[in-house]
C-alpha cells in the first residue's frame, strides 16, 4: 500500500504531505504524543458517534514481512487531532485550519446548475 504520514519535526511544525495519508497506531501515538490505550479509546469513540465507517476508514496490511498493522486514513486523523488534547493535537488542529483558511482565501470554484443553466459561484472567505 503506498502512503503518506504526518509529521511534527522538532521545531514543532507539522507537515501534511498531499499523498495518501494512512497512518498506524503507533504512528499516531508518535504523532499526537498519547499512550496507546489513550489512542485506542479515542478512536473506538470516534467510531461508536457513528460519523465514520470502519470499512471505509481503516485497513489491515503489512507493517513489516512477518506482522500486520491496522492503518486509519485521514479522516480519522484529523478526527483525532479535534479529540485529543495534546499540544502535538493541537498544533495539527492549528495546520488543518490553516491549510483550511488559505483554500478559502484562494477562492472555491463551484459548479451549480439551475435549471440546465449553469452558473460560476466562486465564494471570497477569510478567516
Amino acid at each position: 500500500m503506498e502512503r503518506s504520514i504526518i509529521t511534527i519535526n522538532k521545531s514543532g511544525n507539522v507537515n501534511i504531505p498531499s499523498g495518501n495519508v494512512w497512518m498506524s497506531e503507533m504512528e499516531l501515538v508518535d504523532l499526537f504524543g498519547v499512550i496507546a490505550p489513550t489512542l485506542r479509546a479515542a478512536i473506538r469513540a470516534i467510531y461508536k458517534s457513528g460519523t465514520f465507517n470502519p470499512a471505509t476508514t481503516q485497513r489491515c496490511d503489512l507493517a513489516t514481512p512477518a506482522s500486520w498493522a491496522t492503518f486509519y486514513n485521514l479522516e480519522v486523523v484529523v478526527a483525532l487531532a479535534f479529540r485529543l488534547n495534546t499540544y502535538e493535537a493541537s498544533k495539527v488542529r492549528q495546520t488543518v485550519l490553516k491549510c483550511l483558511c488559505q483554500r478559502k482565501e484562494n477562492g472555491i470554484s463551484l459548479l451549480i446548475s439551475l435549471q440546465g443553466m449553469g452558473q460560476q459561484i466562486s465564494p471570497k472567505m477569510s478567516c
